[in-house]
């Protein structure tokens, strides 16, 4: 009996490459989905890995379109930033290249006048 060694692992030639948040932005991210679940307004949400951008969804209800997406693509990095809110209705709320700074616009819904 020839004991033979296992076939190479050939990996693919080239991989496909995926756009993500890293750990600070989804840090920042679920920071202010959090506090947007305590305040009633969100209940849901989605992560999306593609090849040119990464997506984060928010959801008012779990089987619905989603009121925002928060966006990142490297490619609009030198133009007009990277990072991108976007409102249910593809209008885009704020765009940057700060991701605090593009998620000001969020925050914004948690400041209500007291009666």
């Amino acid at each position: 009996m020839t004991v033979q060694p296992p076939p190479p692992f050939r990996a693919h030639p080239h991989p496909q490459e995926q756009v993500s948040f890293n750990r600070a932005e989804l840090g920042l991210i679920l920071g202010l989905y959090g506090r947007m679940v305590a305040a009633g307004e969100w209940r849901d949400y989605a992560l999306s890995f593609l090849r040119d951008m990464a997506v984060f969804a928010v959801f008012r209800r779990a089987a619905e379109f989603p009121i925002y997406r928060i966006e990142k693509r490297p490619r609009l990095r030198n133009r007009q930033g990277m990072y991108a809110v976007i409102g249910m209705d593809g209008r885009i709320l704020k765009r940057g290249h700060e991701l605090p700074v593009v998620l000001r616009v969020l925050e914004r819904q948690l400041i209500r006048p007291v009666n």
